[in-house]
């Protein structure tokens, strides 16, 4: 699952639950936005590596965190926090790596 936020009808709070609730929480995992504008989960390749292609990357989630899956996708306030940090730094980053805390 991806997110193109090239298009920005794309970018909705439905769009974001699905991104989560499609990632496994058995692993580590990180958001990552390609300069392209692509918001995926990496499961394989996550913290400062392989960062090249990217605009931004929020923190790395602990395996088995909660941050990712179907428990994360149905939390509300959760949800939001991606979205918003998703809108705020695209196309614009303030930084390439994003702490939503």
């Amino acid at each position: 699952m991806q997110i193109d936020l090239s298009n920005p009808d794309n970018l909705t709070l439905e769009a974001v639950r699905q991104l989560l609730g499609s990632a496994s929480d058995d692993e580590h995992t990180q958001l990552r936005v390609s300069k392209a504008g692509v918001a995926y989960i990496s499961s394989g390749v996550v913290g400062g590596a392989d960062i090249g292609g990217l605009l931004f990357r929020l923190e790395t989630w602990a395996k088995g965190s909660g941050y990712v899956g179907l428990v994360a996708a149905s939390d509300e306030v959760w949800v939001m926090q991606i979205f918003n940090a998703l809108k705020q730094n695209w196309p614009t980053a303030t930084s390439d790596y994003i702490d939503i805390y």
